[in-house]
């Protein structure tokens, strides 16, 4: 081989070398490498339970890979409940549920909230919400439908009893979708609040398929900046699409494995006190004068007896009462104003949303995985709604989320048990405690 075929080999190979460094450059950079397989993968339980936390930062950046990969894992996570009949171990148990047990900025001390929480199924779900929303400076009522089991109701008269600031309230109610029933449990709640200790400022309704979006110094920080002392009633005169709500009577019916609102022929007769009636959310948050009145105002009163038999009055009611004018905190002229909830409302899709990558229940998004970027961006409070049993890694990767902006955000030493553990398959264990008896 002469010299100068050994320089042209020589060239070659640096050249053949140059074009591999070049494209595998390019590849790189057209392809970045996933946290994990994102074509076409056949997902096992082990690379489920070894990317949970790489899925769930994906599916807040909207990745749809992610929400694939992660539809397949979905039956990997989520919480197990576990009962026994061993006595509580109140302390035990608050440490391994990683509640909050200090306030986490001197604001959020002198700012107690009240909220009430209206449950009847789920848990798992019910202690993910109670946990995000929990508080030592603040109340809480629970109102557990008359209807669930006896189990339920045990696992969560356990839980609460552990808790000086957690009660049950005082009347529960069968509560019905659409029905007075679910007004009624508010109201029920809302008398057993004024007489609390806690000096609250608000009070917030839930129900057990919510979720916070922000921290609780970001709620107060929004009631005290854009309210000022307002109640935040969303709503408008009612349109005439809705006016049959509170035209014609209705009825509950509860009977064996169902319970339904039915229409009847009667016709209502105007509402009381020449009130003009408003339709809105049926979720509030109002102040602590504004409740005194709700429960001793004759316009309420007589307007809550009048709502019995009509459909959803919580969603006049409240709204209703806000625009009287001299009403404490009251808004006469709000209309839709307040960011409560995020709902991916069915007729909304392709107007307000880009459409439930979960799945609808009574038009009401129940939040899939391809849904996480859309709420991570809201800026309402709230998320409704959630199912742990439907989409477990939703709710799992959303709380993980929101426990790291609310320790993110705390001027205290932070206390190792408030994080939670970290996000691997079956990891998570919630003990609440039966008692039988």
């Amino acid at each position: 081989m002469t010299q100068l075929d050994a320089t042209k080999l020589t060239f070659l190979f640096c050249v053949g070398i140059c074009i591999f460094i070049c494209t595998f450059i390019y590849i790189k950079a057209k392809f970045p490498k996933e946290p994990f397989h994102l074509n076409e993968i056949l997902a096992t339980r082990a690379e489920c339970g070894h990317y949970p936390d790489e899925i769930c930062s994906a599916l807040f950046e909207g990745k749809e890979a992610a929400a694939k990969l992660g539809t397949i894992c979905q039956k990997t996570y989520g919480p197990q409940v576990l009962y026994t009949n061993n006595p509580v171990n109140c302390s035990n148990m608050i440490r391994k549920l990683h509640f909050i047990t200090s306030p986490l900025s001197k604001e959020e001390a002198n700012y107690s909230l009240a909220y009430i929480i209206t449950i009847h199924k789920e848990l798992d779900m019910f202690v993910m919400l109670l946990r995000a929303i929990y508080a030592p400076q603040n109340i809480y009522c629970v109102h557990i439908d008359e209807k669930s089991s006896n189990d339920y109701k045990n696992a969560v008269r356990n839980l609460v009893a552990c808790f000086n600031n957690i009660f049950i309230s005082s009347k529960t109610e069968p509560v019905v979708y659409a029905g007075f029933s679910r007004l009624q449990a508010d109201i029920n709640c809302m008398k057993d609040l004024i007489h609390s200790q806690v000096q609250w400022k608000n009070v917030i309704n839930l129900c057990g398929q919510d979720y916070p979006i922000k921290t609780n110094k970001e709620i107060i920080n929004y009631i005290k900046t854009k309210w000022n002392g307002k109640n935040v009633t969303p709503g408008t005169t009612q349109p005439a699409h809705m006016r049959h709500r509170t035209q014609f009577s209705y009825k509950e019916f509860i009977g064996p494995g169902k319970s339904y609102v039915y229409q009847t022929q009667n016709q209502k007769g105007v509402p009381p006190q020449n009130l003009t009636i408003y339709f809105g959310t049926a979720y509030y948050i109002l102040t602590r004068k504004f409740v005194e009145f709700v429960l001793e105002d004759v316009r309420a009163e007589e307007l809550l007896i009048w709502s019995k038999d009509t459909y959803s009055p919580d969603e006049h009611y409240w709204v209703t009462l806000n625009r009287l004018k001299d009403a404490p905190g009251a808004t006469p002229n709000a209309e839709w104003d307040g960011n409560i909830r995020a709902i991916k409302w069915r007729n909304k899709e392709g107007v307000s949303h880009d459409g439930c990558k979960g799945q609808y229940v009574r038009d009401i998004c129940v939040y899939g995985l391809g849904d996480m970027k859309w709420l991570a961006q809201s800026q309402h409070l709230f998320a409704n709604k959630f199912e742990a049993s439907m989409y477990p890694l939703a709710i799992q990767c959303f709380e993980h989320r929101h426990r790291l902006r609310v320790l993110q955000g705390a001027e205290v030493p932070i206390k190792s048990d408030w994080y939670l553990q970290q996000c691997k398959a079956h990891k998570t264990v919630y003990l609440i405690l039966k008692i039988r008896g």
